[in-house]
């Protein structure tokens, strides 16, 4: 119980990576409360869960469990729904920004056809998001000179994939790579840590449901990694369990690739 009377906020926690961030952090001891834009949102893929919410299923685990249903791209919004966290919680120790996704059309995501409309949609979901909800929650970590921030960007987020998809995306994900770091300068002197998880493909419930149309998750993919297979949630979520623990207690600033070997170079 690593976590133990900790407490901790995960954004797009209602599924997918988000959900299994918000249960290891249950395992761990941590109170938590969730935030997404649809709280049923498992639902959407067929993601079973092993109670009616995934804040139920913490409740299940002895812990407290909240569910905020909020649109975070909106930053009077976002900054409502910490609040509501904090209020929920009475502290807050851990804030996962996971928020977020390649949420427009796959076709035409790259460079030259993203459009203006796409482009602003991914960066108030990826980007802005997460700054709106740094900001909402590091006064209350200041005042108690202690907390730890972990932003999920993406492999397309330090490096270029698949020929160039998911480019607007992808640049989203790297502006809140680079954000992460300017944290950990700001935020070091007052006893907060900020990093970054960086993903590759994870056979989430989404992805498998839209791998074929999204040229993505695909046998062929698997094959060219490193470690020869596609990442699962829990393998992410040990790495957050690193992070958030004290395990990791002289790092900040720092980037993680959770991708099998598929990026091997320095970011």
């Amino acid at each position: 119980m690593k976590l133990q009377g900790k407490t901790a906020l995960v954004t797009g926690g209602a599924r997918g990576l988000g959900r299994a961030f918000a249960l290891r952090l249950a395992s761990l001891g941590a109170d938590v409360a969730i935030v997404d834009l649809r709280l049923d949102g498992a639902s959407e893929f067929g993601e079973k869960l092993n109670a009616p919410s995934v804040a139920a299923e913490i409740e299940q685990m002895g812990r407290r469990g909240f569910g905020i249903q909020a649109d975070l791209s909106k930053r009077e919004t976002a900054f409502g729904a910490v609040e509501s966290a904090l209020k929920s919680l009475g502290r807050l120790d851990i804030l996962v920004n996971n928020a977020g996704g390649a949420i427009t059309p796959a076709d035409r995501s790259y460079a030259t056809t993203t459009t203006e409309a796409d482009l602003s949609l991914l960066m108030d979901a990826n980007f802005n998001s997460m700054v709106s909800c740094c900001q909402a929650a590091v006064p209350a970590m200041k005042q108690q000179a202690s907390g730890v921030i972990v932003n999920i960007s993406g492999q397309s987020g330090i490096t270029t994939y698949n020929q160039g998809l998911l480019a607007g995306y992808s640049a989203a994900k790297a502006a809140l790579t680079h954000y992460t770091r300017y944290l950990a300068a700001e935020l070091g002197p007052h006893g907060i840590r900020a990093n970054c998880i960086s993903p590759g493909v994870m056979m989430t419930a989404r992805v498998a449901a839209q791998a074929a149309a999204r040229g993505i998750g695909s046998d062929a993919e698997a094959a060219k990694v490193p470690l020869r297979r596609l990442g699962q949630v829990e393998d992410c979520a040990g790495v957050l369990e690193f992070l958030v623990t004290d395990l990791s207690q002289y790092v900040t600033g720092q980037v993680i690739s959770v991708c099998g070997g598929a990026v091997l170079t320095p970011h």
